[in-house]
């Protein structure tokens, strides 16, 4: 049975951010909590997003790791209950609202965290309790301002998966302009991220004909728009372009992801130095190739229509644009360059596979097949 559910409020333009306080009061919130990260701060992006509320009262978390973690939603949790909060802001990168939706959890939920993620069953413990948030991406990437899911390191070092709709922000506000000031290799990483969703979403079997457009239409407006963004950052075009396909990717991939990110959250978890938006351009060439074989992808002509999105004459020239892209773009040529170690191969490949991207992918991997991949993405 195909379920297909878009759910999010979008404000999108540039100076969108003027729209927060209207939010706000249209959600609800009357006291929020504004969940960010030190680099947002010191862009002075943080007291926009202030100077939006008008006086509203507010309190501020501003210390969200690059890969959000259980001991950062306890501490700005314990924020959100001593200030006697309402509501979330999240303002930043998938860290920041992927940090806020963790907080959403913990603030208004019992037990650890763990409780509630995905691969223990937690998904249903998530409650219309959770706390109400609104989502100002200060990226173009990973487009959870406007899905369900949220990625936490927890406790234990694993790298899980949060998922319900209670978590869906009520409001994405959009606003392109949050984003001309993204250095070059940040724009370059986030922007393959978005890349990544809207591809491998597109390959991944279940049926969902919405998204499956949407993200061919996120991938056109992504791969003809990321060169452009990344080495003129004020290109204001390729900017509105850019966020525009990251948001696309994260509406699209609630249909499901597959090896890509599996192995990104895994690795990213054995490591959370590593960035998930390049380890995910590592890795999408070999899946690409991996996933070309499969029946349903050769069936759909997947991999053609992808090709035709990217301006590509064929299928079997993807693998190496992503590549040549990833050149282009300044980014890594593998992982070995990135630091990763062939011993950590047994945990990468343990946590992947137990990881829940790992069934939506259109071709099952097995333990070889993830070193096969690994391999070829070193």
């Amino acid at each position: 049975m195909a379920f297909i559910y878009y759910v999010t409020q979008v404000q999108f333009d540039f100076g969108a951010v003027k729209l927060l306080k209207q939010e706000c009061q249209r959600v609800g919130i009357t006291k929020p909590l504004i969940v960010t990260d030190p680099g947002v701060k010191a862009a002075g992006v943080l007291q926009k997003a202030l100077e939006a509320l008008q006086g509203m009262p507010c309190a501020v978390f501003d210390q969200t790791p690059s890969n959000p973690t259980e001991a950062a939603v306890r501490a700005a949790s314990a924020i959100y209950k001593a200030e006697r909060c309402d509501g979330l802001i999240a303002v930043g990168g998938g860290s920041a609202i992927d940090c806020a939706k963790g907080v959403a959890i913990a603030a208004t939920h019992e037990g650890p965290l763990t409780l509630y993620a995905t691969i223990e069953g937690g998904s249903p413990r998530i409650t219309d309790k959770a706390a109400p948030l609104i989502a100002v991406p200060t990226t173009s990437g990973t487009g959870s301002e406007v899905a369900r899911g949220a990625i936490i390191i927890v406790d234990d070092h694993r790298k899980l998966g949060f998922h319900s709709w209670h978590l869906v922000p009520k409001t994405a506000i959009c606003d392109p302009e949050l984003t001309l000031g993204l250095p070059p290799k940040l724009t370059a990483a986030t922007g393959m991220d978005a890349i990544a969703h809207c591809m491998e979403t597109f390959m991944s079997a279940a049926f969902n004909p919405p998204a499956d457009g949407i993200a061919l239409d996120g991938l056109e407006r992504g791969w003809s728009n990321i060169e452009r963004a990344t080495s003129n950052g004020a290109d204001r075009e390729a900017r509105f372009n850019l966020m525009s396909a990251s948001m696309q990717g994260a509406m699209a991939f609630q249909k499901g992801l597959g090896c890509v990110h599996s192995l990104s959250h895994s690795l990213g978890g054995v490591d959370p130095r590593l960035h998930h938006g390049t380890l995910n351009a590592m890795f999408l060439p070999a899946v690409v190739n991996f996933n070309a074989t499969c029946e349903s992808v050769r069936r759909d002509r997947r991999l053609e229509k992808m090709a035709h999105a990217m301006g590509l004459s064929s299928a079997s020239d993807i693998a190496e644009a992503i590549r040549d892209m990833n050149r282009r773009l300044g980014l890594p040529s593998g992982l070995a360059e990135m630091g990763v170690q062939r011993d950590w191969y047994d945990n990468i490949i343990k946590g992947a596979l137990a990881d829940h991207c790992h069934k939506t992918n259109p071709r099952e991997a097995s333990a070889a097949d993830y070193e096969e991949l690994l391999a070829a993405s070193m």
